[in-house]
């Protein structure tokens, strides 16, 4: 139990060791090594949020080395909320994911395995760690395996997509590991918690102004907050489905965590919005996010496309909610990156069922699929219904915090984008379910036209059975979401 912690990160990274080792042996042994992996980071990062509930936070030592000179793994409750998240989602995106990455990227299986356990190696390290430049190790691991995610898909817009996500990538990365370097000179140290007490006596420090900035603006970077989103929808919309399903609900999500983190652990929520100019700057900021995700979204005709739109609207949900200076705003904030990961990761296993029988995900292509896949589309609606608010899904719960946050702050600007985001969505999704719901139209030999009978055509049980679950979750985790807030949330912003 003592070990928990760091089996949390340890085991996806062996679990890619010997999936790569296995390639030699036997190829096929890759698949269940990647599996026992993960499942084991589920385990322990369950029994570790279990143990943080009852014992408080987890101080891991790597090595045995003390702060601040050896790295530190620190896991309280809002990280080990999210490590169970981004855990969970990677194990259950893999189970769906077998015969996809058969269909896909047959020839290439096994090194899709190893990447992928990377990436989870990343994510997870970057929830645990108390180090900032280990954070920026690990979050590198995280973007290196993106790119090469990315290039793996669309063989024609793939690579290119991955170039770009490279060039905005390193400078996101680069803006964050210059601000690091400033906190280090300022205070010589690289632990979050020492480098959050030696701050105490430096809140006049320009030096730890611009760092603050420097790290702001290039998790802003990782994250897509608007406008520097650019590189997202094209990443998210040409990588192949398998890495898409787990990419789009958690890499930006982790980067809000770490935004949050920073905030509240490193700098202190007093230091950061003693100047109320710059906290009612960045709500505006996100408020503009949102109504241009929205709008964004609505004039697709690509269904991954559309749905990294509502990406970039989401993202502004939750920095504007973090920044609003109250206690419900950061409640909304923190309650929707759970929310959202869930619902996003319910949306984009859907449309994964949908690529794997059409090929395509094009609006026009998707005519008649209520008929033809109604268990797919049934999870797909749950997940609309979510992200566009509908109680008692578990997206009108945190959009309620981050309301009510907006209209104790006085910021009625960004409860208005929220509602006006909200019924974009519903005009853009009732719009998918008119199509989808419709058959497709052929003209007979008398050119007139006739509906033509429709094939059911369902995605495989596995794929079937790991959307119906995470599309029910979110009437559970809705349903729960007083408990969540009370257990878990309002006890770590106290």
């Amino acid at each position: 139990m003592d070990n928990y912690p760091v089996l949390i990160v340890v085991a996806p990274l062996l679990a890619a060791l010997f999936s790569g080792l296995a390639v030699w042996i036997e190829e096929r042994l890759s698949y269940p090594i990647a599996l026992t992996g993960l499942a084991i980071s589920v385990f322990s990062a369950f029994n570790v949020l279990l143990q943080v509930i009852t014992s408080g936070p987890i101080q891991y030592r790597m090595a045995g080395w003390a702060p601040p000179m050896g790295i530190e793994y620190r896991i309280d409750l809002l990280n080990a909320m999210v490590l169970l998240l981004v855990s969970s989602i990677g194990f259950l995106n893999l189970v769906a994911s077998y015969k996809s990455v058969k269909q896909e990227i047959y020839d290439r299986a096994p090194s899709f395995y190893i990447v992928y356990l990377l990436f989870m190696t990343g994510l997870l390290g970057v929830t645990a760690t108390g180090d900032l430049f280990n954070l920026y190790v690990l979050i590198e691991i995280t973007s290196l395996t993106s790119y090469a995610m990315v290039a793996l898909g669309d063989r024609d817009r793939g690579p290119l997509a991955s170039l770009n996500y490279v060039f905005i990538g390193v400078i996101g990365a680069s803006f964050y590991l210059l601000g690091v370097g400033y906190l280090y000179m300022q205070t010589g140290s690289l632990n979050m918690a020492d480098v959050a007490h030696i701050l105490q006596s430096h809140q006049e420090s320009s030096i730890v102004l611009t760092a603050f900035i420097l790290c702001i603006i290039g998790l802003w970077i990782k994250m897509a907050f608007f406008p520097m989103h650019v590189w997202l929808p094209n990443a998210y919309s040409y990588s192949p489905v398998a890495f898409a399903r787990v990419v789009a609900p958690l890499m930006t999500k982790v980067m809000v965590y770490v935004m949050i983190r920073l905030m509240i652990t490193v700098f202190g929520l007093d230091y950061i919005f003693k100047s109320p100019f710059l906290a009612d700057a960045v709500v505006w900021l996100a408020s503009i996010a949102i109504i241009f995700g929205a709008v964004m979204a609505l004039a697709q005709k690509n269904l991954k496309k559309m749905l990294a739109y509502i990406i970039v609207c989401e993202i502004g949900y939750m920095v504007g909610g973090a920044w609003m200076g109250n206690q419900l705003g950061m409640t909304g904030a923190i309650l929707h990156i759970l929310n959202d990961a869930l619902m996003t990761f319910a949306m984009f296993l859907a449309v994964g069922n949908i690529v794997y029988k059409l090929k395509d995900v094009e609006l026009f292509n998707l005519t008649g699929l209520f008929g033809k896949m109604p268990w797919t589309m049934a999870g797909f609606v749950l997940a609309a219904f979510s992200i566009i608010g509908v109680p008692p899904t578990c997206g009108f719960f945190s959009k309620w915090y981050l309301i009510l946050g907006a209209f104790e702050k006085g910021a009625y600007h960004f409860a208005a984008a929220l509602v006006i985001s909200s019924l974009i969505c519903a005009v853009l999704f009732f719009r998918v379910f008119e199509i989808c719901f419709f058959p497709p139209i052929s003209e007979d030999s008398g050119h007139k036209k006739s509906h033509s009978p429709v094939v059911m055509a369902e995605a495989p049980v596995s794929m079937l059975i790991v959307s119906g679950l995470v599309s029910l979750s979110l009437i559970v985790v809705g349903l729960y979401s007083g408990t969540i807030v009370n257990t878990i949330i309002i006890p770590f912003l106290k």
